[in-house]
């Protein structure tokens, strides 16, 4: 049996950075309430105001998308420089490399999302609806966040409304056609087993 709802901006969790170097905006974790050494998953978004290096995150695969500011260079495992801006490709790498982050535009706010090597993997997709679209999510686990706009969310004929900053999460819910109405700019992130 399918488990979804809304999870409304207001109620994500705020927290310091492993690092200590900021502060992260936990959207969804699971298992519900794991520490950073423990989750299967994790959906935050953070703002990143200096140059610096990422938290390392031992058997952690990850997945930085810019949603706000000018763009942030990653330095990944010693490879040159990889410029992220708000119209970027989600990027995804391994959270057990060195990775360090300038700003040559000031502060940005990313979003983040993580999953355990050894049991899982996820895919982030950036989505802007204009419109109506549809959606075919084959994961059993996926979650849909509005970021700007207002999205109704059309599931087995059971529309949900999501403001700026909110998310939809699914579990058990694999081989879903999503039906996407609005003005909005989302994102689509998607969970399954390694």
């Amino acid at each position: 049996m399918p488990h979804a709802r809304v999870l409304k901006a207001s109620s994500y969790r705020r927290m310091p950075w492993k690092n200590g170097g900021g502060e992260t905006v936990e959207i969804a974790v699971s298992p519900p309430d794991a520490a950073l050494s423990d989750f299967d998953w994790r959906v935050s978004m953070a703002t990143v105001a200096t140059d610096g290096p990422f938290s390392i995150f031992v058997g952690i695969d990850r997945t930085l998308s810019i949603l706000e500011g000018a763009g942030m260079a990653l330095a990944i495992d010693g490879a040159e420089p990889r410029v992220l801006t708000t119209t970027s490709e989600p990027l995804s790498f391994p959270a057990d490399v060195a990775v360090s982050a300038t700003l040559p535009g000031g502060p940005i706010t990313d979003l983040n999302v993580m999953t355990r090597r050894a049991r899982l993997r996820h895919r982030v997709e950036r989505i802007e609806v204009d419109g109506r679209c549809s959606v075919h999510v084959a994961t059993g686990t996926w979650l849909v966040l509005c970021q700007h706009g207002t999205l109704s969310l059309g599931l087995a004929g059971e529309p949900m409304v999501l403001d700026a900053g909110d998310t939809f999460l699914a579990e058990g819910a694999a081989d879903t056609v999503l039906s996407l109405t609005g003005q909005a700019l989302s994102y689509l992130i998607s969970i399954d087993a390694a």
